[in-house]
């Protein structure tokens, strides 16, 4: 193909797509009786970017990769959650199928166009190599984040049970990058955690995931409350970032008899409400409290905004991660996919948590690592990077039962539940 018709091809091609998004805009616009001029002159300019990139640059440009790297920061301008993916991404998306493959023990999400962690698995081997939320992989083997789409940061995570994954790790408070190996493995989830406090009158729930297993296990405990003593429920919803919707909406039930539990919209999806059954409601009654932090996301952030609103229960902790939105896939003619939000959901009072959180009205920060310049630099010449390797062949036992000495946020929950009449 002669290069200027190649050229030509990639400029229309980027076009078209733009068009997707630019005439979403325009019919905003002018639904608002405001002049529609505006999104056509934003695709003129970006054509004419795209010439002024083929006929001036330094360099002949490599426009396939010009074009991706462009409508891969389209995509992700939108939110976390949206993606572009090449024609041999998404070739390699379509194959991972159903079937499971070994991890790390990691979720992941973009912010600030790198992959970050919204929460580790307890007992995985990115639990091993003390990966927290809010740490942010640089690059996975010689590859950016970057440049990556998050479904791709996934499937490079995955692998084959006993082979390595070379990651480039900043951590807060660090001034140079970790380098870590990590041994992949087959992960699962510890059962739902349970622990008595001020002699069985508060019933400590933790829940690692919001899957069906999980959130039947929450409801047994919650039902056999009326054979114990325990009258008051402290649910701890850290790091909880993984699981289904539905189940979540189903465990902000059993603590919820009646009213708004979320609700869901999009410029193409019709509203959704989703109330309480009464019939399924275990305990709305009991007084109550529920621990958040940054690593709360997805199912999780459903549960504390139900409860929240609901004046259910106290959200205490940190400000929540931000994912609360559905995504659809769309195929595109040269192979290539968009995986595109398409409505987000909204806790009970309207409020949209994609991207913002939930900020919990009783803020308490976590414990910080203390991290001394000699900790950090001792060893590690200036501009080089520390290296661990992590062998994950034996599994970790998590810690049943939260240290409340040194965690603050079990700490203040702990004094609101005793002050509070059972």
């Amino acid at each position: 193909m002669p290069k200027s018709l190649k050229i030509s091809t990639l400029a229309v091609s980027a076009v078209l797509l733009l068009t997707m998004f630019l005439g979403a805009n325009a019919r905003r616009v002018r639904a608002a009786g405001q002049p529609q001029e505006g999104a056509y002159r934003q695709m003129q300019v970006y054509s004419e970017v795209l010439r002024h990139i083929q006929g001036d640059y330094v360099v002949d440009p490599n426009m396939g990769k010009v074009t991706d790297a462009a409508l891969r920061g389209l995509l992700e301008s939108l939110d976390a959650n949206s993606s572009y993916l090449t024609p041999e991404e998404y070739k390699a998306y379509k194959a991972r199928g159903e079937k499971p493959k070994a991890q790390i023990g990691l979720n992941v999400a973009k912010r600030f166009g790198y992959a970050t962690v919204v929460s580790v698995v307890p007992g995985g081997p990115a639990d091993k190599a003390n990966l927290n939320d809010g740490d942010m992989i640089e690059s996975i083997g010689d590859k950016s984040t970057r440049d990556l789409s998050l479904a791709t940061v996934q499937m490079m995570l995955e692998g084959e049970k006993g082979t390595n994954v070379n990651l480039s790790v900043i951590r807060p408070r660090r001034s140079v990058p970790e380098k870590l190996t990590i041994t992949r493995a087959e992960v699962a989830h510890a059962p739902t955690g349970e622990v008595f406090y001020e002699s069985g009158s508060i019933l400590y729930i933790k829940p690692v995931t919001l899957d069906k297993e999980h959130v039947q296990q929450v409801e047994s405990k919650l039902k056999n409350m009326g054979k114990t003593n325990t009258k008051k429920i402290l649910l701890d919803l850290r790091d909880v970032s993984t699981g289904d919707n539905v189940e979540a909406l189903r465990m902000a039930n059993l603590f919820i008899k009646t009213g708004t539990l979320a609700m869901l919209e999009g410029q193409k999806v019709s509203k959704q409400t989703f109330t309480a059954e009464p019939g399924k409601s275990v305990n709305a009654t009991a007084p109550m409290v529920t621990l958040v932090n940054h690593g709360t996301a997805g199912p999780a952030e459903l549960v504390a905004g139900a409860l929240l609103d609901s004046k259910r229960s106290e959200l205490v902790g940190e400000k929540t991660f931000g994912d609360g939105s559905q995504q659809r896939t769309f195929e595109l003619p040269d192979g290539a996919a968009l995986i595109l939000s398409v409505a987000k959901y909204e806790t009970p009072s309207g409020k949209k948590f994609q991207d913002e959180g939930l900020t919990p009205p009783v803020a308490v920060a976590s414990a910080i690592e203390v991290v001394t310049a000699d900790e950090d630099d001792e060893d590690t010449p200036d501009g080089a990077s520390s290296t661990q390797t992590v062998n994950s062949s034996k599994p970790a036992v998590p810690v049943a039962k939260p240290n409340a000495q040194i965690d603050e946020q079990l700490n203040k929950a702990l004094d609101l539940l005793k002050a509070k009449a059972a």
